[in-house]
């Protein structure tokens, strides 16, 4: 099986589960009909930008990074979310939410990874986060779907 197949194959097995070794994945791959070395598959978890994570049920898993950044669950978002926003209100057009001190950055990321609708982008700061929509109504929907979140 070509390459690229391989790769998206592992994309998508990291994705469903909790990997901590690369023997599992070949092993995985190898049931599937895939012929892979784990030398094959270290050069895989290389070219797919593969990095280590912790784990909900093992102590580490491998991730996919995306821009420099981990792609991770709706759950673990909404975790930080709910970890860090102290308070969410609106502006007119604008949304202002307000995080424990050095989260303004990381409630950015994780805002962005919703993909909420009506928000046009946002700025983040230090302890605080700017989240500008399309218009008056789309800045309450956007307020009240984090504060629903966060409850």
């Amino acid at each position: 099986m070509a390459t690229l197949d391989r790769r998206n194959r592992i994309k998508q097995i990291i994705k469903e589960r909790e990997i901590g070794r690369q023997e599992e994945l070949v092993s995985l791959l190898q049931a599937e009909g895939y012929k892979v070395t784990q030398a094959t598959v270290s050069r895989d978890i290389k070219e797919l930008k593969l990095t280590k994570v912790k784990g909900n049920t093992i102590k580490s898993k491998y991730a996919i990074q995306i821009d420099g950044h981990i792609d991770v669950s709706h759950e673990k978002v909404i975790t930080l979310l709910k970890a860090f926003i102290i308070n969410v209100e609106y502006a007119n057009n604008l949304v202002v939410v307000k995080t424990l001190t050095g989260n303004g950055s990381s409630c950015g990321m994780a805002v962005d990874k919703l993909k909420i609708n009506g928000v046009i982008g946002s700025i983040a700061g230090d302890d605080t986060l700017l989240i500008v929509t399309h218009n008056n109504k789309d800045a309450e929907y956007v307020t009240n779907y984090i504060n629903d979140l966060v409850k």
